[in-house]
């Protein structure tokens, strides 16, 4: 588990793009839960940080599609792969990230530039 930041960083409906590799955003929705996903959308190298939140989606700021930050789930195309979720941890104050050991889901070209 690793602290990633205070939870006051993160404004209710609002996300913070945590520099990890591959990067994670924190969503803080206007209900008050936090989410965890990997930043990047799974079609194109699209920061999910930069999208819009709407209950517990957000949608990718380049070609619209939605992911459930509960489960990665891809709601709404072009994307057709899911990203990766993080179990989010909030104690006094703070915000902790278990990260996940899967494989990320990067576009194509992305994975190919990290190898």
């Amino acid at each position: 588990m690793i602290r990633v930041c205070a939870l006051d960083d993160v404004a209710r409906g609002e996300a913070l793009r945590i520099d990890l590799q591959p990067a994670v955003a924190v969503f803080h929705t206007d209900d008050g839960e936090v989410f965890a996903i990997d930043d990047t959308c799974s079609h194109q190298d699209a920061s999910l940080a930069d999208g819009w939140l709407e209950g517990c989606e957000v949608e990718c700021p380049l070609h619209a599609s939605r992911f459930d930050l509960r489960t990665g789930r891809v709601d709404a195309p072009p994307a057709k792969r899911p990203v990766r979720t993080h179990e989010v941890t909030v104690v006094d104050g703070e915000v902790f990230l278990t990260l996940s050991t899967e494989a990320p889901n990067l576009p194509p070209h992305v994975a190919q530039e990290r190898a």
